[in-house]
This record gives C-alpha cells, sequence and structure tokens, in this order.
C-alpha cells in the first residue's frame, strides 16, 4: 500500500514505537524514513498529540496500530490529516497523493479483525486497513492478510483493488481462474510486481473461518478476556487491560496485563516464575526502536517513555478459542503466586 501510494527515498511515514518490526520495516522497504511516536499511558495505541507533533511536509503516510486489537482514535486521526493546517504541510509527489491531497491513513489492523468504532467494522475505519491471517491471530489462513480499501471519491476502489491484484501476481493481468477459460491461456506482464497473493488453500482455510469468527471465535475470547479480569481486578498490583471504550470495542486479540510498580527486571522474573508452573505468556511487544537494526540508525527508546514504561510492565496472558474454564484458572493462579513471590 505505500507503494501504491508512491511512499519513497526521502518521504516520513509515522509509526508507533509500540508494535511488531513488520510496521516499520515496510517503510524502511520503501526507502523512507521511519519516524517514531510515542504512545498512549492507558490503551498502548498511538499518541494523537505525539502524531500532530511529528507531522512534517515530508509525511505522506500515518500507520495507526491496533494493538492487542483496540481500534485506534480514528475519529481523530482522520480529523487530524483532514485540518488546513495540516494538509498544507503535505507536498504531494504522486498522482495518487495529488488526488487524495493530504496524508494517507493506513491501519495496521493486524491485531482487530472484527473490532468495532462508532459501530464500523475495523477495515472501513480509515483510507486502508491492512490486516494479517497468521497463525498466531485471531482469524487465520496459517499465513496472509488482506487489504481492505475505503478510500473516498474520486478514488476508485475497485479499480485500485485490480491494481493491487496485478503487484501481488508477479504483475500478471491474468489469474490463473482467468486463464481456464477457452482462449484464455495469453497473459502479458504488465510491471515488475510481487508474489504476495493468498494461496487457494489459504483463502478456503479463511473461509471456513469466518463461517464461524462473529457467533464462535469472538465470543469465546471475549469470555476468556472477561474471566480474567474478573479474577485480577481485585489485586491493586493489576493494571487491567482496555477492550471497550464508549465507542470502539475489541476483537480480544491479546490480554496485555500490566503489573504496577514494577520495573523490566522483576517482570522477566515473574514471567520465569510463570513458566515453571508450566504456564506460557509472552510480552507484546519489545519496543520497535530497542531493536539492533533499528538502534543502528540512531533511534533510541528514551525518546518514547510511555512505549518503554508499558513494555517494562507488560505480561501477554494465553488468549485462544480451546482454553478451557479450568485452564484459566490455572493461568490465573500462575500469575497471581508469582507476582506476589516477586513483589511481595
Amino acid at each position: 500500500m505505500l507503494r501504491w501510494y508512491g511512499v519513497q527515498k526521502g518521504d516520513e511515514v509515522i509509526v508507533p514505537a509500540y508494535t511488531y518490526s513488520a510496521t516499520a520495516n515496510v517503510v524502511t522497504h520503501c526507502g523512507a524514513k521511519v519516524v517514531f511516536v510515542d504512545t498512549n499511558k492507558n490503551d498502548f495505541n498511538i499518541s494523537i498529540e505525539k502524531i500532530e507533533k511529528a507531522i512534517t511536509s515530508r509525511t505522506k503516510a500515518i500507520m495507526p496500530v491496533d494493538f492487542a486489537g483496540l481500534p485506534c482514535n480514528y475519529d481523530a486521526i482522520n480529523e487530524l490529516v483532514k485540518r488546513k493546517d495540516i494538509r498544507k504541510k503535505f507536498k504531494a509527489s504522486t498522482p495518487e497523493q495529488k488526488k487524495l491531497k493530504r496524508i494517507l491513513v493506513l491501519s495496521d489492523s493486524a491485531h482487530s479483525v472484527g473490532a468495532t468504532q462508532n459501530g464500523k467494522r475495523t477495515g472501513s475505519l480509515t483510507d486502508a486497513s491492512v490486516f494479517s491471517f497468521h497463525a498466531v491471530k485471531n482469524l487465520i489462513t496459517a499465513e496472509g492478510g488482506a487489504i481492505c480499501l475505503n478510500l473516498p471519491a474520486p478514488f476508485d476502489n475497485e479499480a485500485i483493488y485490480k491494481a493491487l491484484c496485478i503487484k501481488s501476481l508477479h504483475g500478471q493481468n491474468k489469474d490463473a481462474l482467468a486463464k481456464t477459460k477457452v482462449g484464455g491461456w495469453r497473459y502479458d506482464i504488465v510491471e515488475a510486481g510481487y508474489k504476495c497473493n493468498l494461496t487457494d488453500i489459504a483463502a478456503v482455510m479463511g473461509i471456513a473461518e469466518l463461517r464461524t469468527y462473529e457467533s464462535h471465535t469472538l465470543p469465546r475470547r471475549k469470555q476468556i478476556c472477561e474471566a480474567y479480569t474478573a479474577a485480577l481486578s481485585k489485586y491493586n498490583w493489576a493494571d487491567i487491560p482496555v477492550h471497550k471504550t464508549p465507542n470502539s470495542e475489541s476483537s480480544y486479540h491479546l490480554y496485555p496485563l500490566r503489573i504496577k510498580g514494577i520495573k523490566e527486571k522483576q517482570r522477566d522474573e515473574i514471567i520465569k516464575n510463570i513458566s515453571e508452573k508450566q504456564v506460557t505468556v509472552n510480552v507484546h511487544f519489545i519496543p520497535v526502536p530497542m531493536m539492533s537494526f533499528y538502534k543502528k540508525q540512531g533511534y533510541k527508546i528514551k525518546n518514547y517513555p510511555q512505549a518503554f514504561e508499558n513494555y517494562s510492565r507488560e505480561i501477554s496472558l494465553p488468549v485462544f478459542y480451546d482454553l478451557t474454564d479450568e485452564q484459566i484458572k490455572t493461568v490465573i493462579n500462575a500469575v497471581v503466586s508469582s507476582v506476589q513471590k516477586v513483589i511481595g
């Protein structure tokens, strides 16, 4: 999507410091500069205030990340990029940029399939959204993803979809099905495209998952998260994750518990204790500016204090469809006893 919009060397793309490296890596692939900004204290998502301060005449796109499945504040982000003073800063250099006449908002919705904001599903909340169907996500195809287009007029989203299909199949102007039609074997390569289309087998898996996603998958994940919240809310050291706000509801992809008043070393010790009880937990995520590749480019985590503070206290509890109620109790007991052992 960044390449479609013409993002290139000399351009800047704003991304949250608190995300997985994929969000930043794609900016690097385009030759553009990654501009990290800090995140919110309460919900891990990108700070609107920090976005505004980071916008320059070189900013071509903003990539908010719906961390743990909770949609970012798209009302505020969409309003920001359309604001007159922000639009005046924008310097268009490609036909697509000249048509949009502003910064593109490209949502990293990898965690948030099925989440809602203002009664609308993620995928329809801003210009474009990208979903992941990797094996650890809520809705899976083993590997792969999808792009949802919601660009305003005068863009033709159907035409853009067709152009992206060509990009995703080596620049070939016909897919395999079209070539099976009588006399349809001949095809052309119209650009140097990529090989990133979802396989038919993966698509079948996704279709099967979709059939029960809203009726079974989402409700069960919500039940698991609510069970954790009910049990852990009674402890004053538990910083309960936000899964619902007045206008948004998460997809319940993660349960990012934070422990109040601890440092990174204590968090790691708690995880070690939990693991010794045969319960597997994780950390989402190590902020990208802490990674060697980005540190070598001069990024420093001290410039994103909230992202580090959130990370240093975070422990992701297991959330998956087949997690039983008995296993949920085992997880809760392991967490509670481990925290109390470390912090007293």
